[in-house]
């Protein structure tokens, strides 16, 4: 209207109006929530979730794929926050920048997050994770190789038959079962960050989850492992077909008196043959493939820390040189190994990760990952910290990293100047380097719950079944109607 030949004199009058509402509506089109597009965007790659060139996802729709990625990501970082509350937030932003009207139902939403591709969420958790590495201070022990470590657990998920059929839970007398997803997760020892992920049923083992991430490590790695990895299968393909150095524990009796060789004291060189039996979770190809034999070196140490379970470990390593890979360095290995069991706490307890809310196999595995990105994206900020204010990166807090996150964000959104925004990210740093969890020799931390469970009973039959326990005084109630015998 403003470029029309016919009122020349309102042209001065509808500029400025038009210039303001086209910039108000790029800002709805590209920002989402708290804007953690400008806090976190950096450590994201651009490429991830394009808009589609036919069908799904192919038109311009208020829930864009890259919008909806989004608000799953700040729904990780509230795990208690609901759908509804991300169209709530959605309608305030829109509301604010006189954008389109949406639906007031969460339907629209959920719908989106169905459209979007599995395979982008791989790429963004190895993007993510690299990025963390890069932050990260770098580390010398080892020659320098990268350190990788291995790790599995399991989760429960909303028990619906599609779950059902895709995880099939165990089968408990008395208890209510849950459908169960295994996954197994690759750490950086350098960051904490997780790069690769391999899920299954709990039917699946650890070591057949572990089987489908080995092609994806790279020459030159070291891989550390518990005492469920420490094998021959896993060692020899590890280290003869892809040029993987391990260290971790073994379940194997190791008998210094047949060792090959003396290193040390505690230190020596044993040969390992192949088993007649093969390996369940190797397939005919691979199991032909690995040699009949290998030499492996056993490090024995005291890994002592206050409030830590194990004092002695016997490790196995394919790492045979004694002077480029002194014990001490693989046992400090292994010992920072431990530390990494705490980011699949941080995961379960802080993210909220151990119960999920997917009510189908897609959506299960897609939340997941974005919860494991979620991860990722604070080990990036806790690395900046780390490498920025000189602090160690086991003492920065990962519940203060996410809750101070939460709130700068917030405070940024509302920054009128790229400027403040720079100097709010400055505050943030700062702020995490100066609350480190203090120093707690001795802490220990048995595997005990604290907290008693409440006094209901369970739920173990569908809830239209289901019978309420007779109350007390009912019972008393029966008991004297039966003495007198009108019952």
């Amino acid at each position: 209207m403003r470029h029309t030949p016919f009122f020349p004199a309102w042209r001065p009058r509808l500029a400025p109006l038009g210039s303001r509402t086209a910039h108000a509506l790029r800002r709805v089109r590209s920002y989402t929530l708290c804007q953690l597009e400008n806090t976190l965007g950096p450590w994201v790659p651009t490429q991830l979730f394009p808009k589609a060139l036919d069908k799904e996802n192919s038109r311009d729709r208020d829930y864009t794929r890259w919008r909806t990625f989004w608000c799953m990501l700040w729904q990780s970082l509230n795990p208690d926050a609901s759908g509804r509350e991300v169209v709530r937030q959605l309608q305030a932003l829109f509301g604010l920048e006189n954008g389109p009207s949406i639906s007031e139902d969460d339907g629209a939403y959920c719908r989106a997050k169905a459209r979007l591709p599995l395979d982008q969420f791989p790429k963004g958790l190895a993007a993510t994770a690299q990025a963390a590495d890069r932050q990260a201070p770098a580390m010398t022990p080892l020659q320098g190789r990268p350190l990788k470590a291995i790790d599995g657990s399991a989760l429960t998920l909303p028990d619906t038959a599609k779950n059902r059929k895709a995880y099939p839970p165990l089968q408990c007398a008395d208890k209510p079962s849950f459908p169960m997803m295994r996954i197994v997760v690759l750490f950086s020892l350098l960051s904490g960050a997780i790069s690769l992920l391999a899920q299954g049923s709990l039917g699946v083992s650890e070591l057949s989850l572990l089987g489908s991430l080995v092609s994806q490590l790279a020459t030159g790695d070291i891989l550390l492992g518990d005492r469920a990895y420490g094998n021959y299968p896993v060692m020899a393909l590890l280290q003869h077909r892809l040029g993987v150095d391990f260290i971790g524990r073994t379940t194997r009796r190791v008998d210094g008196r047949r060792r090959l060789k003396r290193l040390a004291r505690h230190d020596w060189l044993m040969l390992w043959k192949k088993s007649a039996t093969p390996s369940p979770w190797l397939s005919a190809g691979q199991w032909a493939g690995l040699p009949t034999q290998m030499t492996v070196r056993v490090v024995k140490g005291r890994c002592h820390q206050k409030g830590f379970r194990v004092r002695q470990v016997t490790l196995v390593t394919t790492l045979l040189d004694p002077h480029l890979y002194p014990a001490q360095e693989i046992l400090q290995g292994y010992l920072r190994r431990w530390r990494l069991e705490m980011c699949l706490d941080d995961l379960k307890t802080t993210l909220k990760m151990d119960l999920l809310r997917g009510r189908s196999p897609g959506m299960v595995q897609k939340e997941v990952y974005t919860r494991l990105i979620a991860h990722n994206l604070i080990r990036c900020l806790m690395a900046q910290v780390a490498t920025e204010h000189g602090v160690a990166l086991e003492r920065i807090s990962f519940k203060g990293s996410l809750d101070a996150l939460r709130q700068f964000s917030q405070a940024m959104a509302g920054a009128r100047s790229q400027k403040k925004r720079r100097q709010l990210w400055d505050q943030l740093l700062q702020a995490l380097a100066a609350d480190l969890v203090p120093e707690r020799p001795g802490r220990r931390e048995p595997r005990a719950v604290k907290r008693k469970k409440n006094k209901y009973p369970r739920l173990n039959v569908p809830r239209h079944q289901f019978r309420d326990h007779p109350k007390r005084n009912l019972r008393r109630k029966n008991a004297r109607l039966r003495s007198l015998g009108l019952m």
